[in-house]
């Protein structure tokens, strides 16, 4: 074997020093494509001046207390007879300092105003109130929507996670919940949908398939859902004595028990006119576990199951994983009114952005993209026209580039077009990428535990701190709102 002398080794580094020296100075700022494969080289300018990590001082989150939630015990066995279980622990809602602000105009403040408005009397008046949160995956799993949830029940009244789907695919805190191996989840966002689109409110539903040897034989197919709290849900989300079954295109008898474990709570067949239809009960206890049983020999699509108190506040936490937010205007315009029209949907929040920002190439990509989502707040508002709507724009997400963690190029340009085109569609908007410290400061929330190593998804405790940004933000345009309509009273 031939043995090289330390000086061979210097020549050949140096030689393919020299080689390189120009595919690195001429290289394009995105790297060359070879064969479809992405090939990225330190830039010549960071090479002679290496970039230094940017760590973001997130001291203004020291006033974010997170930890002052009513997480009290809470009625969670005893149903009321007198229609309050969800009566507010606090009847004064405290004014809060808030970082940040909810962007509107003249049209998003009087839709808001109006939700306020229903906000304050729902307890009085002893009414319910259904506020609508949508999101990709930052949002999964109930992790933020919880946190609101809880607030806002605590202040205005309220129990119960509100709507769940018929099939949970996500782990969750709120609710522990298992469905029969013949039910299909169907989702617009996804590969297995519905032919008729008819998908409601929660942009997903669920049928059973049909045992086809019982069906020959005139017999019914029978199909479960499990619900039980989670003990390691908030106080209010464990409580509930109402049931509500939205479904739809039932076209043969389908029989629904309801039971308390083993005990019957409820007996009833499905109105089978093929149209939208909501199945409610209500009981005296919470049950320990909700078993939920369809028999029939054709499936109804089900569209979704609340589970709420007499009064107040239900707050529905609605992911979808994957989603940019551009799929509302293809479900069934019907299925989806009569849902947001029974649950009386007060306020929609659109939490989205997050999927898209990676695959931006240029600025007409985001003007593109803001210009789908304006009209898919368009439609939710034909289809929800009692609700305010406010957009949560995408936080910030980091990608690891030239040796450092840095945000992705086009997150600024797609806020402004976001805000733009939700302010011009009626809709208010909050910033949660300025929010959380702007430009880089996802490396600062993954290294405080606030965000995963992902650099994209909140921890439990980082979601819990963008939602008391959102909500100091909410309650802070609330207290405006409420000192206003004092002075125009006594005046």
């Amino acid at each position: 074997m031939k043995e090289y002398k330390p000086i061979n080794v210097l020549y050949f580094i140096l030689l393919t020093l020299f080689l390189l020296l120009p595919v690195v100075y001429f290289a394009p700022k995105d790297g060359y494509s070879i064969f479809g494969i992405r090939i990225s080289f330190l830039s010549w300018d960071n090479l002679l001046n290496p970039i230094v990590q940017e760590r973001k001082n997130l001291a203004f989150l020291e006033d974010i207390n997170i930890g002052d939630i009513d997480d009290s015990d809470f009625e969670t066995s005893k149903a009321s007879d007198t229609n309050n279980l969800g009566i507010p622990s606090k009847r004064v809602v405290l004014a809060v300092k808030s970082h940040t602000k909810i962007h509107m105009n003249t049209e998003s403040r009087n839709q808001l105003h109006l939700f306020f408005e229903a906000l304050k009397n729902v307890s009085i008046k002893k009414r319910k109130i259904n506020i609508c949160h949508y999101g990709d995956s930052q949002i999964e799993g109930d992790r933020m929507t919880a946190f609101m949830r809880q607030r806002l029940q605590t202040q205005f009244g309220g129990a119960g996670p509100g709507l769940i789907p018929a099939i949970n695919v996500y782990s969750t805190i709120s609710f522990r919940h298992e469905y029969s191996s013949n039910f299909k989840r169907k989702i617009i966002f996804g590969k297995e949908k519905l032919h008729s689109n008819k998908y409601g409110a929660m942009l997903s539903a669920a049928v059973f398939d049909i045992d086809s040897t019982k069906a020959d034989m005139g017999l019914p197919t029978e199909a479960t859902i499990k619900i039980k709290p989670s003990r390691l849900a908030y106080s209010r989300c464990k409580a509930y004595n109402h049931l509500s079954v939205y479904y739809n295109s039932c076209e043969s008898r389908c029989d629904i028990e309801v039971y308390n474990e083993n005990e019957l709570i409820a007996k009833d067949s499905l109105i089978s006119d093929g149209q939208a239809h909501v199945f409610k009960t209500k009981f005296s206890v919470t049950p320990s576990e909700l078993n939920i049983v369809f028999k029939s020999t054709q499936s109804p699509i089900i569209n979704g199951i609340s589970l709420e108190g007499d009064i107040g506040v239900q707050m529905s936490n609605i992911a979808m994983r994957g989603s940019s937010g551009t799929s509302f205007g293809a479900v069934d315009f019907n299925s989806m009114f009569y849902m947001h029209n029974e649950l009386n949907t007060r306020l929609i929040i659109l939490q989205f952005g997050g999927n898209s920002i990676p695959h931006f190439k240029d600025s007409s990509d985001v003007r593109n993209y803001a210009y789908r989502f304006q009209k898919q707040i368009k439609y939710i508002q034909s289809s929800a026209p009692d609700a305010a709507i406010i957009v949560i724009g995408p936080s910030d997400m980091s990608q690891y580039t030239e040796g450092i963690f840095s945000s992705y190029e086009f997150i600024p340009y797609c806020i402004q077009e976001m805000k733009r085109q939700s302010l011009n569609a009626g809709a208010s908007y909050w910033d949660l990428y300025n929010a959380m410290g702007g430009a880089n400061s996802m490396f600062a929330w993954v290294e405080n535990k606030l965000a995963g190593k992902d650099y994209v998804h909140f921890t439990t405790k980082g979601a819990s701190t963008a939602s008391q940004l959102f909500y100091d933000a909410l309650i802070s345009a609330y207290k405006e709102w409420e000192e206003k309509e004092k002075i125009t009273k006594l005046n």
